[in-house]
């Protein structure tokens, strides 16, 4: 479905049932809410999507700014800290917070001594528009870091872009990344909040990794 809706619009969630198919529970994502069982309705102006792998709808727009979503993954820096908990900017009009032993075999004697400005790849594990959204470093589907946690091995390059352009490179057939690929050898993380973090092993691989940056940005149009 790629049709544009406006806030109000009425979207039914069978358009990416097969025939045959049983029901699935589907997920909704930004800018959209409930309504009955076979539709949702749009929160905000933009073009409405789904991800047949996760069976999530969302609506994209050309939004700057991140609304949290239970389940989205993003990349925040760490901005303050308390003995208990991480405050971490995720580019929300809020910071979000990330419990001291939201990492994985964690306990109260080893907690994690995060300095501010760490950068971190969490998924929000509560989001609410009355309390600051909450974030973990632990998959809740294996209880295991899963690739979640502190970015601080090898040379870190995080850009940032427009959140609707993070969610199409979110797919790993993307044609960018076809044909970054044949030409650079690197390690990537795309979060959802208009942020993608690009990895290198080496400081001469940094210009490489720059270059690829910028590629990205082109697309963000």
């Amino acid at each position: 479905m790629s049709s544009y809706v406006l806030p109000g619009d009425s979207i039914p969630l069978n358009l990416i049932l097969l025939p045959g198919e049983p029901d699935p529970k589907l997920i909704l994502g930004p800018g959209l809410i409930r309504q009955d069982e076979d539709s949702a309705m749009s929160t905000k102006a933009g073009i409405p999507h789904s991800n047949e792998t996760e069976r999530k709808w969302f609506v994209e727009s050309n939004q700057r700014r991140y609304v949290p979503s239970a389940g989205e993954d993003v990349l925040g820096i760490i901005t303050a800290k308390t003995s208990e908990y991480y405050r971490v900017d995720i580019g929300a009009a809020h910071a979000a917070v990330l419990d001291s032993l939201a990492f994985e075999g964690v306990t109260r004697r080893s907690k994690p001594n995060l300095k501010v400005g760490t950068l971190i790849y969490a998924q929000i594990s509560e989001a609410n528009k009355d309390i600051d959204a909450e974030l973990t470093c632990i998959n809740p589907a294996t209880n295991r870091a899963d690739g979640y946690g502190v970015l601080d091995k090898g040379y870190i390059y995080m850009i940032k872009c427009s959140l609707g352009l993070c969610r199409r490179l979110r797919n790993e057939e993307h044609p960018i990344w076809t044909r970054l690929r044949q030409k650079y050898k690197f390690e990537v993380i795309v979060a959802v909040n208009g942020r993608i973090c690009l990895k290198s092993n080496s400081a001469r691989a940094t210009i490489e990794t720059i270059e690829i940056a910028n590629a990205i940005k082109e697309h963000d149009v």
